[in-house]
């Protein structure tokens, strides 16, 4: 055997265990990194050239290669020469990982799985962001589930998106993070309903304020507190006791989870004054309280927070009057004789003319003792 023949086997055995035929211009294969220096990455690709990617090939990113690779990385690369001129096949990485991502963010679309994104800058209609050199488009209606007022905060954020549009041929990606975050919504709404009690308290937030009430966000969903649950006393509007943004503890009142119906309640319900303050009412008591309701047969008189009582018409005055107005104001403090108390229906009949007329016997008998005892002061004195 000669020493070509030699040479040749020798070569023969060197080249086995590379994939040397392979090898074409525009294919993706896998490497590992050398070296990293200022301006290349030195790539071992299996082969008996290593691979070489020029600065300008290794991302689209506006990185220097140190910040992206470092020796023994595992990296997919593209070929674009065989043969650069000095013994080495020219790699690309940024157009292999292009290729790679467009096929990420496909199946990213196909099966709904997140993406994390960084925004680059904002346009006309949303956000421009980019998934490893890929553009990807976020409209403002699409950048959360409550409105950004200035999205363009958000640029140099990483923001965690979902695919909603892919269109490879055109090029057109379209992402949402209100989806996400809708769905994180609903799931902690959900959790929220299933975990309410009756009675229980809870901390909220006053989201709105309407004629019958106020809305409550109690950590996910909205719940209503009537007029009537601000407060024992009586409320004619909620702005008398709450205002918006306000912080609150409240107790769940009743609620449907199918409905999303919440009923919550401002005033203490362990503080019924009609079981505290109104047991000390008796019949025949006179009493001072104020002028709180007209209504066509009388007027509400509130004796103590929470608790009021009826002035029929006919017990406001001898006299015959045609509605309660005539004769009295919202908010006069008046004097009323209790007729009749009835604490498991929340009533109180109470009487102004009764207590007038109890008023007056008072005075007319202080009068008769006070002349009586000034008579019998002065029985021994003479003039």
């Amino acid at each position: 055997m000669n020493n070509e023949e030699n040479n040749s086997m020798s070569m023969g055995e060197l080249l086995k265990d590379y994939d040397v035929k392979r090898l074409n211009k525009g294919d993706i294969i896998s490497g590992e990194v050398i070296s990293v220096s200022q301006d290349e990455v030195m790539v071992n690709i299996n082969y008996y050239k290593d691979g070489i990617i020029k600065k300008e090939e290794v991302s689209y990113e506006d990185f220097s290669i140190s910040e992206l690779l470092k020796a023994q990385d595992k990296i997919k690369v593209m070929i674009l020469s065989l043969d650069d001129g000095e013994g080495n096949v020219v790699l690309s990485k940024k157009r292999a990982d292009e290729i790679l991502v467009w096929d990420e963010i496909s199946d990213s679309f196909e099966t709904k799985k997140s993406l994390n994104v960084t925004v680059k800058e904002e346009v006309k209609g949303g956000l421009v962001a980019s998934y490893k050199g890929i553009r990807i488009f976020l409209p403002a209606s699409q950048v959360s589930r409550k409105r950004e007022s200035n999205i363009a905060t958000l640029i140099g954020k990483q923001l965690e998106v979902r695919i909603i549009e892919f269109n490879k041929r055109e090029k057109n990606i379209v992402a949402s993070r209100r989806v996400i975050e809708e769905e994180a919504y609903n799931e902690n709404k959900k959790a929220i309903w299933n975990s309410l009690k009756k009675g229980e308290k809870r901390e909220g937030k006053v989201t709105r304020i309407v004629k019958f009430g106020a809305f409550v966000d109690i950590g996910g969903i909205e719940g209503l507190i009537h007029l009537s649950d601000l407060s024992w006393g009586r409320v004619n509007r909620a702005e008398e006791v709450v205002s918006e943004g306000e912080t609150v503890e409240v107790f769940v009142g009743d609620f449907d989870v199918e409905k999303e119906r919440l009923s919550l309640i401002l005033k203490d319900v362990k503080k019924d004054p009609w079981q505290d303050t109104a047991t000390t009412l008796k019949i025949n008591d006179v009493v001072s309280g104020k002028v709180i309701k007209f209504t066509s047969f009388g007027a509400f008189v509130e004796l103590f927070p929470g608790v009021e009582g009826l002035v029929h018409i006919s017990e406001i005055s001898e006299e015959n009057i045609a509605k309660a107005s005539d004769v009295l104001t919202i908010g006069q403090e008046i004097k009323v004789k209790i007729l009749d108390v009835n604490l498991n229906d929340k009533k109180i009949s109470l009487s102004i003319k009764d207590a007038a007329e109890k008023s007056r016997e008072y005075e007319k008998f202080n009068d008769t003792f006070e002349g009586e005892s000034l008579a019998n002061l002065f029985k021994d004195f003479k003039f």
